[in-house]
């Protein structure tokens, strides 16, 4: 099975006007809990489902006491534990009592190489369904639906929602902006549209009624 994933435009610095780049998000695939993995440990080895919990357990207590004395912890095979500090406001080097300021903000991980050579192998595939709306300019838009008009003449749902890139949700609010601008007629049902265009819109001459 593989990893899949979705494409995501990285933010563009103000007033930059090229082009966005992508960038490859995860989609998770579900989660492993605890008990799940103690049963495989079980199935692994010669170790019961209570032991290997009672020694997790005993792992995690110990990586906090040692996370607490500014100690990094390596688990072999596994990674380094590390604890990562933040100011509770901001601070400057006249601030007064400074290290009352400070607090955990987090706990980083760094994977070990064992760890990164389990994943050799790995295969990714793009995500079959749309999981966020692309940022398509208004007038984007309109170009591609002029051009789906060219050789189609009716649309559903999932025709535009394919077509510019969104999700459901973000397709229905656009085709009802669309119908209240006069731009698209409905002359399917309410709960079961079908769109036409509109006289005067995506390539329909203003001297053609709804039957074009």
């Amino acid at each position: 099975m593989a990893i899949t994933y979705e494409w995501y435009e990285n933010p563009n610095a103000e007033g930059e006007k090229e082009e966005r780049g992508l960038h490859p998000r995860l989609l998770l695939n579900g989660k492993v809990t605890t008990e799940q993995l103690c049963a495989r440990i079980r199935d692994r080895s010669s170790l019961a489902v209570r032991d290997v919990k009672s020694a997790i357990t005993t792992l995690a207590e110990l990586c906090g006491e040692e996370l607490c004395e500014g100690r990094e912890v390596h688990i072999e095979g596994l990674g380094y534990f590390f604890p990562i500090l933040q100011t509770t406001q901001q601070v400057t080097r006249s601030t007064p009592h400074k290290s009352t300021k400070v607090k955990l903000k987090s706990i980083g991980f760094r994977p070990d190489t064992r760890l990164k050579g389990y994943m050799q192998g790995l295969k990714v595939e793009q995500s079959k369904y749309v999981h966020h709306s692309s940022s398509l300019s208004e007038t984007e838009m309109e170009m591609r639906l002029t051009e789906y008009f060219a050789e189609h003449e009716v649309m559903v749902r999932i025709d535009f929602q394919s077509l510019c890139g969104l999700t459901r949700t973000t397709a229905n609010r656009h085709l009802k902006r669309l119908t209240e601008e006069g731009k698209l007629i409905n002359i399917g049902r309410l709960r079961q549209p079908i769109y036409r265009p509109a006289p005067g819109h995506y390539g329909v001459s203003l001297d053609k009624g709804i039957g074009r």
